[in-house]
């Protein structure tokens, strides 16, 4: 793959992305705290329109996907979050700044995000085959475990040296950046396929739904998705008012133990194809959930008083949590893109998006929830529990016994005749 001039085109512009995506995570909420003076309440908005598009359009925009060419969508995409990104200091310099339009930026910049992120994973397989998929999902998933260590230490350093909203001018240049990159991309994509007799809007929005729930492998790997985010999402919501109310850690403290997860990221990044190799496919998925869905228990485990060897505990759970979650992640990412029709694999991507990222909200309301119940330690050893379940659901489906990638599933019945499209 490093000899692949294609690829790597396509991989620096989705690297550059990622950065730019991990900054505005960051950046836009400071910007309305810093520059708007914006409450609590205020804030949690703003980060709620960002994941909104998740439950909101996922499964529409899997239809797009099927039905045009995936890279201009991913350039389209990129040319959006670097107007809107841009918008904010300019609308901030002339004083026009306001929290209404960073509610509405959120939330488009979020549904863009949805557009990249369906599209290029529905468009690596026609860039580089779907035997190159574990090698090229190991290196953008590495990318994006850098991209989650270095973007919110760049966005911090962006904002002390320009301050909050001008720090977007300069993530609206690196999304452009990744534009000229994708533009560079010289393979041709093929034309999508689409039935002769188009199917209904709404029928091929719950496709995406359908696509998964009918295919043993992609219903087990959707289901410990959705389990695994909402179990992730309630500990990551409880550990940080533990961390600061109970274990008095400073802000920075927390950030940097929450960023040694995507350093073990990048380790499992590196070492999941040889744990392939030696395992086979789904005794690798399996043993790389086992590994981050034990790891949690060591949280609430560490003791509360011995300063030293409670962040060294910490530092190994995210680590460990980061590692395994990646391996996980590469293999059933080559798994749901190598079993699924190139005319499906849009509307796939979407409803495995819907359930899995979907759940993180869910997750986030369920820990605050359960921590003002039965308090913040006892809710980490209920969540590190919980966990389990991700494994469970992997142990009893049939992922577990696969040695390679199974056949790729039937294609609608519609499509049996199709024709392709230019547009």
């Amino acid at each position: 793959m490093w000899r692949d001039a294609e690829f790597m085109k396509f991989w620096t512009g989705e690297g550059i992305s990622q950065i730019g995506a991990q900054v505005t995570t960051l950046a836009l909420p400071l910007t309305a705290v810093l520059t708007l003076d914006a409450s609590s309440s205020q804030v949690g908005l703003v980060n709620a329109a960002s994941y909104a598009p998740f439950l909101l359009v996922t499964l529409l925009v899997g239809v797009w996907v099927d039905r045009v060419r995936r890279r201009p969508l991913m350039i389209a995409a990129n040319v959006g979050r670097a107007l809107l990104v841009t918008a904010v200091p300019l609308l901030a310099v002339t004083d026009l700044l306001r929290i209404e339009f960073v509610y509405v930026a959120a939330l488009l910049i979020g549904a863009l995000t949805v557009v990249f992120d369906v599209a290029y994973q529905s468009y690596l397989p026609t860039l580089i085959g779907k035997e190159h998929l574990v090698e090229g999902n190991s290196k953008l998933q590495g990318t994006s475990s850098l991209a989650q260590i270095g973007g919110p230490g760049l966005a911090g350093l962006l904002i002390g040296w320009v301050t909050a909203p001008y720090a977007l001018l300069i993530n609206g240049a690196s999304y452009l950046v990744s534009v000229v990159t994708l533009l560079a991309v010289r393979r041709p994509e093929p034309p999508p396929v689409v039935p002769e007799r188009p199917t209904g809007l709404w029928k091929s929005v719950g496709d995406g739904i359908r696509i998964i729930w009918n295919s043993a492998h992609l219903r087990a790997c959707a289901l410990q998705s959705g389990l695994y985010n909402f179990c992730w999402m309630s500990l990551q919501t409880v550990f940080v008012l533990y961390a600061a109310r109970r274990l008095d850690l400073s802000p920075g403290t927390i950030g940097l133990l929450l960023g040694t997860g995507a350093v073990g990221s990048l380790g499992g990044s590196l070492v999941a194809r040889s744990l392939k190799r030696s395992m086979g496919l789904g005794p690798a998925i399996l043993a790389a959930l086992v590994l981050c869905c034990a790891a949690p228990v060591i949280i609430p485990l560490a003791p509360a008083n011995d300063g030293i060897l409670t962040l060294v505990l910490f530092v190994a759970a995210f680590a460990l949590i980061g590692a395994g979650g990646t391996m996980a992640n590469i293999h059933i990412i080559s798994l749901r893109q190598s079993i699924t029709p190139d005319e499906l694999l849009g509307r796939m991507n979407a409803g495995y998006r819907f359930v899995s990222w979907g759940m993180l909200p869910l997750g986030a309301l369920f820990g605050g929830w359960l921590g003002d119940l039965i308090g913040l330690r006892e809710t980490l050893f209920v969540t590190a529990g919980a966990f389990l379940s991700a494994v469970l659901v992997v142990l009893l489906s049939p992922v577990r016994r696969l040695k390679d990638f199974p056949p790729q599933i039937g294609a609608e019945p519609e499509a049996t005749e199709k024709t392709a499209v230019t547009s």
